[in-house]
């Protein structure tokens, strides 16, 4: 059974840095993709952010320049660097893996979720 986990989430300071994990484990592929979604309340999720196993990776406008995405292919963890975060990312931030084909709907697995919080 896949099971991603999340880490690193917490509550910091307008203009702080955050840098969050994703550790999965319990199979032997590898992730096409692994990404990162965020959800606040009353808000839709979003997608964040995501990386292929070449490295390429997409951010969603709002994030470009300030967050970094990137992944460890031979243990499928992936890895968030929030740098410079405003009120406005705060969110539940969501893993996320796709085994083939990348569907901005959602991934294939999913993690429970790390609370981001920035105060300003």
């Amino acid at each position: 059974q896949v099971q991603l986990v999340e880490s690193g989430g917490g509550l910091v300071q307008a203009g702080g840095s955050l840098r969050l994990s994703c550790a999965a484990s319990g199979f032997v592929f590898s992730f096409n993709a692994m990404g990162w979604y965020r959800q606040a309340p009353g808000k839709e999720r979003e997608l964040v952010a995501f990386i292929r196993r070449d490295s390429g990776t997409y951010y969603t406008d709002s994030v470009k320049g300030r967050f970094t995405i990137s992944r460890d292919n031979a243990v499928n963890n992936a890895f968030l660097q929030m740098n410079s975060l405003k009120p406005e990312d705060t969110a539940m931030y969501y893993c996320a893996a796709w085994r083939g084909i990348i569907a901005a709907a959602g991934g294939d697995y999913w993690g429970q979720g790390t609370q981001v919080t920035v105060s300003s």
